[in-house]
């Protein structure tokens, strides 16, 4: 007799299923794992043989082969302890064979039989879903399954609570979906940030089309506190976004105690992490950074100190919204559309362009630092502004800004305003902000008057723009109409002001 049980393997996002094989048969007693196990599913044996021991069960005195299947995907991660255990127990005539079948399984093994949450639940449970089974996986991850849908969850605390459920003397009741959780992280106030009324105004379009931005400023100017803001900003995700990201984030095992996030992600790691930590990768494949801010914000400090080949590695992703991970045993894609913050200081030392600040280098040291960060990456960076100095008087006599709630109704408004146009081209459109349209439809939703289209194609001359960034500049010019109370034609104005925030001076034009 061979017992089947289904447990599921992660390739990205990707499910793939997996059959947990059992066949006890005559020979000299032992228990061998086949169908390329790593070394946490190959020591599963030992902590399957421990719970069994805890609740007084000896494996019978034969020869046991557990097989998963298909024998050619490799199996990672100690999630497989429950069906290997489940499996032996359905071969030893424990647990009802014509029962298990319906049930994808999934938890790590205590040496006391009890369960461990495991990374993976949330997509294990869709899957479910998706092909009308249940779900068993530990208590602990009971909750996050639940938002899967309406299927049936067994999340029970022990081995042992399992088995008396199968056998009728103990009922598991269906868990019930935690309470979405906000990530942790500080969000600051608009309001508090003092002056700087170009940077506010180009974090509100940042906002409003999901732009990428990136802001130049000397130390203590307030750029970090700037990017600290654009969570508050940012309207919520929406229910498909919200599975979608929490899929990932459960995955990587940072889904904060199983409830589903609906607040955009906001991550911002230091400068010194390496490229398979910000892109994804790893020994066993791994999200990373730019998918956990999948749908949120990635902000990036001290930008030309990242790794040259590491900041060239987020190129691809800025295009293409995936972070395609390609290794000899593997290829993964994730997810990996975010908007990119990022800030810089204009030199090494921080102060060029500041008055008796600046260090006895410059300019040279400002072109050194600045020759950091390529063409092509700033080219795909549709906001660049000057974060100037504050200076202590004005700390204590500008007042108080516009609150980030204000500025988020006015983001909400714009976003509902481009997803409306976006439904009546194409109902079945995938676009949802200005800064996601293709080419073709650009076309159509950015349409300018005369005046306009004059400034942006002698711009385009004088400045020599890429088709790129050309593209870019019609997207922020359409946000900037859209926050102009909705215009359907974009204006001299519009261009004029979407020009201003590139990089290079455009006095001339």
């Amino acid at each position: 007799m061979v017992a089947r049980i289904r447990t599921v393997a992660f390739r990205g996002i990707d499910v793939l299923d997996i059959d947990v094989e059992v066949q006890i048969a005559s020979g000299m007693m032992a228990l061998t794992l086949v169908g390329l196990p790593d070394k946490a599913v190959a020591e599963s044996r030992e902590r399957v043989r421990a719970a069994l021991h805890a609740l007084g069960l000896a494996l019978p005195p034969k020869r046991m082969t557990i097989n998963l299947a298909p024998a050619d995907v490799t199996k990672e991660g100690s999630h497989y302890d429950l069906s290997i255990a489940l499996g032996l127990l359905t071969a030893m005539d424990i647990l009802p064979a014509d029962q298990m079948g319906n049930y994808i399984a999934l938890g790590e093994l205590g040496l006391d039989a009890s369960l461990r949450a495991v990374n993976g639940v949330l997509p294990a449970a869709v899957q479910a879903q998706i092909h009308n089974r249940g779900l068993i996986c530990p208590a602990q991850s009971g909750g996050e399954a639940a938002w899967a849908g309406d299927l049936e969850i067994l999340a029970p605390h022990s081995l042992l609570q399992l088995i008396n459920h199968f056998k009728g003397t103990q009922i598991l009741s269906r868990p019930t979906a935690q309470a979405p959780r906000t990530p942790t992280g500080f969000v600051r106030d608009l309001a508090e940030v003092k002056g700087q009324e170009t940077a506010k105004r180009a974090l509100e379009i940042t906002a409003a089309g999901g732009h990428n931005l990136l802001m130049s400023g000397p130390p203590g100017s307030g750029k970090s506190m700037l990017a600290s803001c654009l969570p508050g900003i940012l309207p919520p995700l929406t229910p498909r976004e919200a599975l979608e990201v929490s899929i990932i984030h459960s995955l990587a095992g940072t889904l904060p105690e199983g409830g589903l996030l609906t607040t955009r992600p906001y991550r911002d790691p230091h400068h010194s992490a390496s490229q398979p930590a910000l892109i994804g990768g790893g020994h066993r494949s791994k999200p990373g950074e730019i998918s956990l801010a999948h749908k949120g914000v990635l902000f990036l400090d001290e930008l030309p100190e990242f790794q040259r080949t590491t900041l060239e590695a987020l190129r691809q992703p800025l295009e293409t919204g995936e972070a395609l991970v390609a290794r000899v045993n593997y290829h993964v894609t994730w997810p990996a559309n975010f908007q990119l913050i990022a800030a810089m200081n204009p030199c090494r030392c921080g102060y060029f362009g500041v008055p008796d600040q600046e260090c006895s280098k410059a300019p040279k040291c400002a072109d050194d630092y600045q020759s950091r960060l390529s063409g092509p990456l700033l080219d795909r960076i549709d906001l660049q502004v000057d974060v100037p100095q504050v200076s202590v008087a004005d700390l204590s006599s500008v007042p108080d800004g516009e609150s980030s709630s204000r500025v988020a109704a006015r983001v909400k408004k714009v976003r509902e305003i481009s997803r409306a146009r976006f439904l009546s081209l194409d109902p079945e459109t995938p676009h949802m902000v200005n800064a996601d349209m293709s080419g073709k439809v650009l076309e159509q939703i950015a349409v300018m008057d005369d005046k306009a289209h004059a400034l942006l194609m002698n711009a385009a001359e004088k400045l020599k723009l890429s088709a790129r960034a050309f593209h870019r500049m019609k997207r922020v010019a359409r946000t900037i109409a859209d926050l102009d109370h909705g215009a359907e034609v974009i204006g001299a104005a519009h261009i004029g002001e979407a020009l201003t925030y590139r990089k290079l001076r455009v006095l001339d034009v």
